[in-house]
């Protein structure tokens, strides 16, 4: 019985896993769920499950999520960021699902890292914005990384075992690859004249056209700024040069990603565009488990097609795979500008386009300076976001 805590648990990715770990309750107990403010989706986690504890983002969600479970059940209810630290660490814990979605799941998941546990990694910020600093506490504490997103997934099964084994510290030349290639569905806008990007609206950007996902990274999709922090997520993971790691589109979202050896081979990992399947290849590594899943039916699957990006429709794909080898600084800085972006285009205040411009603006703005402890990356991450956050003022004018 393996016991686990879900970060984020009231998202896309911390659902599909609860539901994955519903279909195998003699092998995994939930430990910890938690959520920053959905009180109502929690409240159906929490009753559901019944986890020993419930973390929400503040006093007052807290309180109202113990007056709707009740004395129903005996979680308890806790909040804030400590309690994040404390379920993620705890010794009762063996497998931490790190999915929550931006900056903020960088403490909780380093917590994990910190205190060597199985880390299920969703979170793609905390790679973004920490990267060396956070492998190499993984190293020290001996933390197990296996990756979540279906593309880091793939790639890591397609990995020799023994390069598995090596999560941040592999080299890929030694083990006979020659590089890696991400795989992208180009998100809702791939066909669409550039000319009409400007005037996209937020439910069109997060219309996908394959994967059901939240706000946010639909938006990024859109703009393949996911991609580009997918990039970055893999350049740390699995240890690669510029020239290892390319992204290609491939629209049918059936190949969800690649390595290419030195002797011509290509393995490629194949399923339907559906996160528990990569969810369950973590919680069961590296045992298979069921996941709910249908199998491929390679007689009804549509022609697999391929091309690169273009650069004039995803700007913000090429600003994260220059970002990435500036350093730290720049893809910290990266990752807080489009957060801000985001959102702002979410609630209607800036254009689809404006999201690059916002970026773009930011990095040229940052100072470039070393990223050497996690107090400067929260420093440049601030700096960003106010950097950011003026952009928009302006704009407004």
């Amino acid at each position: 019985m393996r016991r686990i805590t879900v970060l984020g648990a009231t998202g896309s990715i911390g659902q599909n896993t609860l539901d994955v770990v519903s279909r195998h309750p003699d092998d995994f107990q939930v430990f910890a769920l938690t959520a920053h403010s959905q009180v109502n989706a929690m409240a159906q986690l929490c009753l559901k499950h019944n986890p020993q504890y419930a973390v929400m983002g503040s006093q007052s969600a807290a309180a109202e999520l113990k007056e709707l479970v009740g004395q129903r059940i005996s979680t308890q209810v806790i909040y804030g960021e400590q309690a994040l630290a404390e379920v993620s660490s705890a010794s009762e814990v063996n497998v931490v699902m790190a999915a929550i979605v931006g900056a903020a799941g960088l403490a909780p998941t380093l917590a994990a890292i910190n205190a060597g546990k199985d880390v299920l990694l969703a979170n793609k910020e905390a790679l973004v914005m920490s990267g060396q600093l956070f492998i190499d506490h993984a190293q020290r504490s001996g933390a197990k990384i296996i990756p979540v997103d279906s593309e880091h997934n793939a790639i890591f099964q397609c990995l020799p075992q023994a390069a598995q084994q090596q999560v941040g510290t592999m080299a890929l030349s030694e083990h006979g690859i020659q590089y890696l290639l991400l795989t992208g569905s180009g998100g809702p806008f791939r066909d669409l004249p550039i000319n009409q990007l400007v005037e996209q609206t937020p439910n069109a950007a997060c219309k996908h056209p394959n994967w059901s996902m939240g706000r946010k990274i639909s938006v990024d999709s859109a703009t393949m700024l996911n991609k580009g922090l997918e990039y970055i997520e893999a350049r740390w993971l699995f240890n690669c040069s510029r020239d290892q790691l390319k992204v290609v589109i491939h629209p049918q979202s059936v190949i969800h990603s690649m390595v290419q050896y030195t002797d011509g081979s290509v393995l490629a990992q194949m399923g339907e565009p559906d996160m528990r399947t990569p969810i369950a290849h973590t919680l069961g590594y590296p045992e298979r488990l069921d996941s709910g899943v249908a199998g491929l039916d390679f007689t009804q699957i549509a022609p697999l097609t391929f091309k690169q990006p273009e650069a004039p429709r995803y700007p913000c794909l090429q600003l994260a795979i220059d970002a990435c080898w500036e350093g730290q600084w720049a893809t910290t800085s990266l990752n807080a500008a489009n957060e801000v972006a985001v959102a702002a285009f979410l609630k209607e205040q800036v254009g689809f386009t404006d999201i690059a411009k916002v970026c773009d603006s930011v990095l040229q703005s940052i100072q470039a300076n070393e990223a050497d402890s996690i107090e400067t990356l929260i420093a440049i991450d601030k700096q960003a976001r106010l950097t950011a956050s003026k952009w928009l003022q302006e704009y407004a004018k």
